[in-house]
């Protein structure tokens, strides 16, 4: 690749890229200047030399992938922006302030050229992990003239701190992702003070173990970076990782190596004595010279034409291959536009949820050509067997494979899954227990943070798991997700409904969604004398079963407990009941008021009952009603036996409404 390389002019590239930190951090009286600082000579090189991108089109789909896991080292990511032509100095300027494109730490849909969100450490390893896959896969299916990207990540001595890093990682080694490179800024300080406090972990034979390449260099030496980054491109079997020996806030006048330089921008003084020291006027803020910037763009029409060239490769090929163009269709159509069929069920039988989403999966693992995902290890308890035995295992023999076999890695799992979306092209899913969600929930919140639509599938999700005991049994863990922002909760309430929720999920385009799924049996209600089981999901709460007129009571569940109120309306004998499915909260909540006050009108006596925390039904309910659920841990016993002990039988729900009513 054609580039100019003037050592004079790198030096006073990264001397003005660390005024920029200092100034941005200092004028926001806010920041991280030390880490960027640190990182700075081997993030130049990779974006100067290295990283190919449309200079014109930072969304150009055969783009080189850069992931900062270490988001709070933002300032250096936005300073090279800034070189890139993305952010301009006001951009700049306006550092951590309201309604700026420079957050405190990256936001991926708020800044051109950020790839991913990131703060919370570790998790951009993760998702550098998944885009990697991404490529892969599509790479295979697409061929090199068309998916021939790299993918980079920027990660610190915090995020190889963070289990979800290794983990990760361990995947990455597996899957033989040799188009994965990961910079490690080993400086060897951290907000609190040195890493030798807390860390004696030798990562050269942690990632050789976990089958990586591993170079190590002195990561204020360009040339070494450079070298680096061609051996980390010609190796192809296995991921590569660079740890580039650094020196905290390298280049500052007086506090080098010095841990509160991580977490607190430098005085005036120290900003001004290091400029000089960098050979920048210590009388100018936020100053670029005018050949920095002409040096760093002068490959960009090397890269345009690179640009151009795929462009023109990409149209020939979609005008003489019919079979290629709905590939690629199918890889860059949006998501709601997707029209899936669904298995059928037999009325009356006892299906559980989490059965009938492997059934569907079964039927929609053909129509969805890039529908990739797997099990955190429990492929037949969460029925992904038959996929995997259908698609294939992903890995260095099978890039074809679709089934991603995550092993007992949750966190991993989801940020993953969130790198799989945010590249684009594939239809990430993973599945795990209910109860396991909570490893698995920052990466579930950074799903919805970034507004990624990844379908999580969590099966046995109520103390009706039975004899594996409390560890086992979510109680508040449907609630727990709830208050996720932007997150679809579906708890389905049979066969039918399950069908629904998973078409709502994956018709998506802007949020994920968490699926809650039953282990044990329920019946399958009949479309016939239900119709709106169909399609009275989309709404979020409908109307499934209702009296004539009026109704004195409204009974409201969700998933398996839906059936516990249909009997106990059928022992309301004498009393007008309506019993109201509501498998998503969030559907429900964006309905028309009309439409939620006709489903739940105002006179009538409101109880919903829910196998899990009954706390935020009372929204439903109100004060004068019942939430009838379980706010203490579970027991190892057969569920039927819990069933009875907790209650939650149509006799006690049946009382509990009469003896309300007086």
């Amino acid at each position: 690749m054609e580039h100019t390389t003037d050592s004079a002019l790198d030096a006073l590239a990264v001397s003005a890229l660390k005024g920029l930190i200092m100034d941005a951090t200092r004028k926001a009286n806010s920041g991280h200047p030390g880490g960027p600082m640190s990182s700075a000579d081997m993030a130049y090189v990779l974006f100067k030399d290295t990283l190919r991108f449309d200079p014109k089109d930072p969304s150009w789909f055969d783009r080189d992938r850069f992931v900062l896991s270490a988001g709070h080292e933002s300032m250096l990511l936005y300073g090279l922006l800034h070189f890139r032509d993305l952010l301009t100095i006001d951009d700049l300027k306006a550092f951590r302030q309201w309604g700026s494109r420079t957050p405190g730490h990256p936001e991926h849909d708020m800044t051109p050229g950020v790839e991913a969100t990131t703060g919370p450490l570790g998790q951009g390893v993760g998702m550098a992990v998944g885009m990697a896959v991404a490529e892969a896969m599509l790479r295979h299916r697409l061929g090199e003239e068309l998916c021939n990207h790299r993918t980079y990540v920027l990660a610190s001595d915090g995020d190889l701190q963070e289990p979800v890093a290794l983990g990760a990682a361990a995947l990455a080694g597996q899957w033989g992702l040799g188009r994965l490179t990961l910079l490690y800024d080993s400086n060897k300080i951290q907000l609190a003070g040195p890493t030798s406090r807390c860390d004696c972990t030798d990562y050269r034979k942690v990632f050789e173990g976990m089958c990586w390449q591993v170079l190590e260099i002195d990561g204020h030496d360009h040339g070494a970076i450079r070298a680096a980054l061609a051996q980390a491109r010609a190796e192809a079997d296995r991921p590569t990782l660079i740890i580039g020996h650094t020196v905290m806030a390298k280049g500052a006048a007086t506090l080098e190596g010095d841990f509160n330089t991580h977490g607190a921008p430098l005085s005036p003084e120290e900003i001004a004595a290091t400029k000089t020291k960098l050979g920048l006027d210590p009388e100018q803020d936020f100053q670029v010279p005018a050949d920095v910037l002409t040096h760093f763009r002068s490959r960009f029409g090397h890269l345009c034409a690179e640009s151009g060239m795929w462009h023109r490769k990409l149209t020939a090929r979609l005008d003489a291959d019919p079979e290629f163009a709905a590939l690629w269709e199918a890889i860059t159509a949006r998501r709601n536009t997707l029209r899936l069929t669904w298995p059928q069920f037999t009325p009356g039988a006892s299906v559980a949820t989490r059965k009938a989403w492997g059934a569907a999966l079964n039927e929609i693992m053909h129509q969805l050509p890039l529908l990739a995902g797997g099990s955190a290890d429990l492929d037949p308890s969460n029925q992904t067997v038959k996929f995997r035995e259908t698609v294939g295992v992903f890995g260095p023999d099978n890039p074809g494979g679709r089934n991603l076999s995550f092993g007992v890695r949750e966190f991993p799992m989801g940020a993953v899954l969130n790198g799989m979306a945010l590249h684009g092209g594939v239809v990430p899913f993973g599945a795990t227990f209910l109860t396991f969600s909570d490893y698995e929930r920052n990466a579930l919140r950074m799903s919805a943070l970034q507004k990624l639509p990844v379908l999580h599938v969590f099966t046995h999700d109520s103390f009706y798991v039975g004899e594996d005991g409390p560890t086992h049994q979510p109680i508040e863990h449907v609630s727990s997700l709830r208050l996720i922002p932007d997150m679809l909760v579906l708890r389905p309430a049979d066969a039918n409904e399950t069908n629904a929720c998973l078409n709502i999920a994956l018709t998506q385009t802007a949020r994920p969604t968490c699926l809650m799924l039953t282990r044990q049996g329920l019946p399958v209600i009949d479309p016939a004398a239900h119709p709106a089981v169909l399609d009275g999901p989309a709404r979020g709460g409908y109307v499934l079963a209702d009296c004539q007129g009026e109704p004195e009571v409204v009974l409201l569940a969700s998933g398996s407990e839906v059936q516990l109120a249909m009997r106990a309306a059928a022992l309301l004998t004498g009393l007008r009941c309506r019993v109201v499915s509501v498998p998503s909260f969030e559907l429900f909540d964006e309905q028309p008021a009309a439409y939620r006050a006709a489903v739940l009108p105002a006179g009538a006596l409101k109880v919903a009952v829910e196998a899990g925390r009954p706390d935020l039904w009372y929204k439903y309910v109100g004060t004068d009603g019942i939430a009838f659920g379980i706010s203490h841990f579970g027991a190892s016993a057969p569920g039927k036996v819990l069933e009875e002990r907790y209650g939650f039988t149509p006799e006690n729900i049946a009382g509990l409404v009469r003896a309300r009513l007086g």
